[in-house]
This record gives C-alpha cells, sequence and structure tokens, in this order.
C-alpha cells in the first residue's frame, strides 16, 4: 500500500511539470500566433524569448534554484536540379566546418583556460555546431520569387542536419586515442556506411509502404488504416534503424522522401488532407518545443554554478565557438560557391550564384537549434543531467551559442536581405494562411517525426518533385526515364510526360 502511495505521489510530481510545461507551450503558440505576420520575430525567436521570461518566473518560485521544470532527454520544386551543389553544402561543407571548429576549438580552448575535454569531444564539438538551422532565411525568402536561393538555402539545410547527425555517431565509433591517417580513413568509412545503410533501410521502408498501400486493399477507402501505416512504418524504420546502430533520422528521412514520392499517390484524398494538417501540427509543436525549452534552460543556474568557469572564460569560449562558426561556413561557401557555377554551366540555371546570393547562403546557415542542442545533450549529459563542470561548461556553451546566433541572426535575417535581394522579399502582411493553393496544401507529405529537423523536412516534397518534372539532361533525366517506366507503375504516383528533346 505504501508502495503505491508513493508511486502515485512520483505521478503527480510527474504531471504537474508536464501539465506547466504543456500550457505554456500552448501560450507560445497563441502569442505566435499573434505574432505571424511580423517576419522580424519568428516562431524560434518567440519561443526562446517565452521560455526565458517562463525561466525567470520558475527560477524566482524556486528562489535561485533551478529555471527548469523538464529535463531533456535524447532517448522537390529545385531539390534535386541542384542536386551536386546542396550535397556540395550539405555533405562536403559540413566535413570543412567541423574540421576547422575542431581544430580552432581544440587550439584555443586551452589558451582560453578551458581544459578538460577529450579527443573525441573536440570532434563532437566540431558536428555539434556544423548543425545548422535555415528556418528564420526561409521564412523571409519566397520560393516563387527565387526558387534557386531558396532551394538551395532549403536543400542544404535537410542535408546539413543528417550529415551532422550521421558523422556524429560516426565519431562515437571510432578509436581517437591515436588521431592520424588512418583514424580520418576510418572515419570517412564509418561515415560512408551509416549513410549508405541507414539511407537503404529508409528507402527500403518506404517502398514497401508504398507497395503495400496500392496493393493491399485493407487500407482503401480507410484514412484511419491508411494513416497508420504510414505512421507506424515510418515509426517502425526509426526504431529499426536505432537497434542496429544506424542513423534513425537519416532512415526517417529517405522513407518520407520515398513515401512522399510513391505511397503519397496510393491514399485517398481525405488522407491526404489529414496527413497533411496532422504532421505539420507535430512539426510545428516539436520545433516549437525545442526553442522554448532553450529559452527554459538558458537560467539553469545548477549549470551555470556547475561549469566552475569564470564569466571572463565562459564568455571568451563562448566567442571563439561563433567565430570558428562564421569561419567554418565562410570557409566552404564561397569556394563550393565558385565550383557549383562552373559545374553549373548548362542552360536551365542561366544564373550564376552571385556574390550576394553566396553571402545569404552563408548567413542562412549561421543559426544553431534543434539538432545542435540535442547533439550537445546526447554527448554531454546522460538522460539530460550532468554533474561534470566540463560538460556542464559545454552544455552551457551550446546554449548560449543558440540563444545569440538565433536572436541576434535572426533578428538580422530580413534587412540584410532587403539590403542584399530587395526584390525577392516578399510582404507576408498581405499574406495568410489561406494564400496557399489548395493543390500545394494537397501535395505536402509525412516526412519525419524527429524534432531536430522536423521544420525543413516537412517542405521536402515540394522541393523534391523536380526529380521528374524537369527535363534537365543529367542524372535527373535518367531518372526520370527510370522512374516512369519501372518504378511509378510498382509502387505508385502519375507518370509524368514524356522529357523533351
Amino acid at each position: 500500500m505504501f508502495e503505491f502511495v508513493r508511486n502515485l505521489a512520483h505521478e503527480h510530481e510527474q504531471v504537474v511539470p508536464i501539465s506547466v510545461f504543456v500550457a505554456i507551450l500552448c501560450l507560445c503558440l497563441v502569442i505566435g500566433h499573434l505574432l505571424e505576420e511580423n517576419r522580424w520575430v519568428n516562431e524560434s525567436i518567440t519561443a526562446i524569448l517565452i521560455g526565458g521570461v517562463a525561466g525567470t518566473v520558475i527560477l524566482f518560485l524556486n528562489k535561485g534554484k533551478s529555471s527548469h521544470i523538464l529535463r531533456f532527454q535524447v532517448k522537390k520544386k529545385q531539390f534535386f536540379q541542384n542536386f551536386i551543389t546542396i550535397m556540395l553544402f550539405g555533405v562536403i561543407g559540413v566535413f570543412i566546418s567541423t574540421s576547422i571548429i575542431t581544430a580552432g576549438s581544440w587550439w584555443l580552448f586551452p589558451k582560453l583556460g578551458f581544459f578538460g575535454l577529450t579527443a573525441r569531444e573536440y570532434l563532437a564539438v566540431g558536428t555539434i555546431f556544423s548543425s545548422t538551422d535555415t528556418v528564420c532565411t526561409l521564412q523571409v525568402l519566397h520560393q516563387d520569387e527565387n526558387p534557386l536561393l531558396y532551394s538551395l538555402v532549403f536543400g542544404e539545410g535537410v542535408v546539413n542536419d543528417a550529415t551532422s547527425v550521421v558523422l556524429f555517431n560516426a565519431i562515437q565509433k571510432i578509436d581517437v586515442s591515436r588521431i592520424n591517417s588512418r583514424t580520418s580513413l576510418q572515419l570517412i568509412g564509418d561515415f560512408i556506411y551509416l549513410f549508405s545503410t541507414s539511407t537503404a533501410l529508409g528507402v527500403t521502408f518506404g517502398l514497401v509502404t508504398a507497395y503495400s498501400l496500392k496493393t493491399l486493399y485493407f487500407g482503401r477507402h480507410s484514412t484511419v488504416r491508411e494513416l497508420a501505416i504510414m505512421v507506424l512504418m515510418a515509426y517502425l524504420s526509426y526504431m529499426l534503424a536505432e537497434l542496429l546502430d544506424l542513423s534513425g533520422i537519416l532512415t526517417v528521412f529517405f522513407c518520407g522522401i520515398l513515401m512522399s514520392h510513391y505511397a503519397w499517390y496510393n491514399v485517398t484524398e481525405s488522407s491526404r488532407i489529414t496527413t497533411r494538417h496532422i504532421f505539420a501540427m507535430m512539426s510545428f509543436v516539436a520545433e516549437t518545443f525545442i526553442f522554448l525549452y532553450v529559452g527554459m534552460d538558458a537560467l539553469d543556474m545548477e549549470k551555470w554554478k556547475m561549469t566552475r568557469l569564470s564569466v571572463g572564460t565562459l564568455m571568451a569560449s563562448f566567442g571563439t565557438l561563433v567565430f570558428l562558426i562564421l569561419v567554418g561556413r565562410a570557409a566552404f561557401v564561397f569556394p563550393l560557391s565558385a565550383f557549383s557555377n562552373y559545374l553549373n554551366k548548362h542552360p536551365d540555371r542561366s544564373k550564376p550564384l552571385t556574390f550576394r546570393h553566396q553571402v545569404v547562403i552563408w548567413w542562412a546557415g549561421l543559426m544553431r537549434g534543434a539538432v545542435s542542442i540535442a547533439l550537445a545533450f546526447k554527448q554531454f549529459t546522460f538522460s539530460g543531467v550532468t554533474w561534470d563542470p566540463v560538460n556542464a561548461a559545454m552544455i552551457t556553451n551550446t546554449i548560449i551559442v543558440v540563444l545569440f546566433t538565433t536572436l541576434v541572426f535572426g533578428f538580422l535575417t530580413k534587412p540584410l536581405i532587403l539590403c542584399l535581394l530587395p526584390q525577392h522579399v516578399t510582404d507576408t502582411s498581405d499574406e495568410g494562411q489561406g494564400s496557399k493553393s489548395p493543390k500545394e496544401d494537397m501535395t505536402l507529405p509525412l516526412l519525419s517525426f524527429e524534432a531536430s529537423a522536423s521544420t525543413n523536412i516537412l517542405r521536402a516534397k515540394d522541393s523534391l518533385s523536380m526529380l521528374i518534372e524537369r527535363p534537365v539532361y543529367t542524372v535527373h533525366f535518367y531518372w526520370r526515364k527510370f522512374d516512369d517506366r519501372y518504378m511509378r507503375p510498382i509502387f505508385g504516383g502519375p507518370i509524368s510526360s514524356p522529357p523533351e528533346c
């Protein structure tokens, strides 16, 4: 009986903070809706600010002990037309940025009086702060007015998240006792293995889902069953990837791509509408949850006291990380943009990436967000808790970097683009939720449940559809022919018109 009462009391202890957090989350959604037309303040900034205010109140009520009530646990238009450029930025760029941030922090941190990180942790720091959050820039850019720039910023954001997670997982598997050329080759080999096997697993689940919905009629005319099949298969792909020590986020991403490309056309119209709105809601709530948590956790006095670093040393390490992020991104955006312009000399891309475009792309990837937070907690905490001063300092640094880059760089995004590309900024004050056409709403897909990349990934299907809609005589052209002849008749989807000669 005593055990039952104790368990009941424990459950109530958990219910109260969760209820308070959900209430704050609802308040955040309401205020975000009221500020929807003000694109100077986006959802990420709103969530962080409200989290900061809520954290201040909770800190006061707890008499300065702690500001958090939950523990964080880490338990198609032109996408493929610009595929080479996106992969250069999203894959090669991550390796370059990771190398610079790792080497820079390894060299500068001891000079600042910040000691205690191991070689593996320095490598992890490089991947943590190479993960971008392009939401702020995508809210200002408009894909209809500047499709090239929009697709590059969006595409890099999607690939960057997946690459950062896979590279982070690969780092956990290597022997870093001796850093040499062999270790580098092992890291690249592990990365290729994780990337390819995770992708193959996601593609397999996506194709199986599409084939099941096309041939097994028990799901036909039943929105509940069709939606359940898509949800469970996507979630199963993620769980199986985690059980096999692969990248769950990459697996569910490619599973979503295949679902959007084939399975989307095998379900009823009501299922498409339901899917579109349910996962838009899940994406929005997950993204807001992360930034709200960051705002509240910024005032966690336990971590601040545990760091044992002076304010000067902590600010110096934070400034160093921001500087390395700026340099690391510039080190690949401008050279790879020039290389991309050289590779993409074809009629379908008459306008190269100008210097102003390159500056916008560089700026778009300076913000850090959900993936950085998730990787930092996975590396430096156990179930969201750490008693190690060095780890606490890194968690604090990560939160400060996310706050600074999101608030400062996020606020400056619109004026920067107004200055560089004034003709490409859409006046969102005249647009409402109903401005999208029914066709556009109907073709948005189910893609991901992973909170760390949810906002970017939700837009993927619209961008990925260009894989088969533009007759570019490269990989897209040949894939389109193969897709129409062999894939779509088996797995579903409309046959595109014959390619132009």
